[in-house]
């Protein structure tokens, strides 16, 4: 990749910096996108019934493919509620077009598929695609996340992102309300409330088993003070490194919610608000993107796999798929103050390296199979 690609990725990356969307609403982002890749000679074909797009490069159907997602935050930004690019994604993005300008110039044989995928941050765009059947024809797909300093140091890369399970749930208290003074009249809906607290901390896992439940937000009350709330709304963040951990504290929260309302007498609903699983990292995927690194950006710029509490929708795919072989790159690009912090900024100058990695790993994929076809 010359410099002059490299200072046009850059001006990429502020233009899609500047124009952040929601997820499910990334509309002038998908415009953008589909015009970059027109202007190149891409056929790009957005989705019918929601945002984001794929691009086919090459001859043939799709055996490898590379995924990014498209949408920003939506956080308080100096005083306002904004949409927000303070995760990356307009880096991620980025680096995928560098990966169609690169193997326009480099791809021989094969055929490979970029994704660029809506809403990652509510955890539904990843099984939006796959009810569409886009990665259907495909054997290997590869993502990238952007990684804070704490766990890549800038200018490195790894070849694999052991990202946790996470699910967020919504949840609503029905008591009865009751006036102040008479207490044992009422279900006091705080009560409830802060019973299930308690419990949630008697959930338990193996020792060896990193996971955790706790409650996020509780709303409940009104103006007048000497009423006793029948009513109170909440949210519990759940988090595990494993699959089988998330399932464990899952079941864990259904009995303690089952023993806190029979206790009170109370009525507990919850719905899953959004959901994402462990990664399940393939060896062979994760050693093709090591060979990359290393051949790309040396050495010393390898650093093993890391583990993340955060979670990603992109290991969807490998869970609704087991035989898709799935690992996601690292970026050491010095990420402060952190992901999600509303001033976030990092090192852009790693994203070309980051598209020169992820588009030799795909043509090494690419040869690999070729070369297990004639054997």
């Amino acid at each position: 990749m010359d410099s002059a690609t490299e200072e046009r990725l850059l001006q990429v990356f502020q233009d899609l910096h500047e124009r952040p969307e929601r997820g499910w609403e990334e509309k002038q982002t998908t415009a953008y996108l589909v015009e970059f890749l027109q202007r190149e000679g891409f056929e790009p074909q957005p989705f019918s019934d929601m945002t984001g797009l794929y691009v086919d490069i090459g001859e043939g159907e799709p055996t490898v493919g590379f995924r990014t997602d498209i949408d920003a935050l939506w956080q308080e930004v100096n005083g306002t509620f904004q949409a927000n690019h303070s995760c990356g994604h307009d880096g991620h993005m980025t680096v995928a077009l560098g990966v169609a300008l690169e193997l326009k110039k480099a791809l021989a044989d094969g055929a490979v598929r970029l994704l660029f995928q809506p809403a990652e941050e509510t955890g539904q765009g990843a099984k939006a695609i796959l009810e569409e059947g886009i990665i259907d024809s495909l054997d290997f797909l590869y993502g990238t996340h952007v990684r804070p300093l704490t766990e890549l140091t800038d200018g490195t890369y790894a070849p694999a992102i052991q990202h946790g399970a996470a699910k967020m749930i919504q949840g609503e208290i029905s008591g009865t309300e009751a006036h102040g003074a008479r207490p044992e009249e009422g279900v006091n809906a705080i009560e409830v409330a802060s019973a299930l607290v308690e419990a949630l901390k008697r959930i338990w896992i193996p020792s060896s088993a990193s996971g955790s439940v706790k409650m996020t937000q509780l709303q409940a009350g009104g103006a007048s003070g000497n009423v006793i709330p029948g009513q109170a709304t909440f949210q519990l963040d759940i988090r595990a490194q494993d699959n089988e951990t998330m399932e464990a504290l899952t079941a864990g929260l259904k009995r303690a919610i089952d023993a806190v309302a029979t206790l009170y007498g109370a009525r507990i609903t919850t719905n899953v608000k959004a959901e994402m699983v462990a990664a399940q990292t393939d060896t062979a995927a994760k050693n093709i993107l090591q060979q990359a690194i290393t051949e790309v950006a040396g050495n010393d710029a390898l650093q093993t796999g890391i583990v993340t509490p955060g979670g990603e929708d992109f290991h969807f795919y490998s869970y609704a798929k087991p035989d898709l072989h799935t690992t996601m790159l690292g970026i050491g690009c010095g990420v402060i103050p952190g992901l999600h912090h509303p001033e976030m900024t990092f090192n852009r100058e790693r994203l070309p390296v980051a598209a020169k990695i992820i588009a030799r790993a795909l043509l090494l994929t690419l040869q690999k199979q070729q070369e297990l076809a004639y054997d």
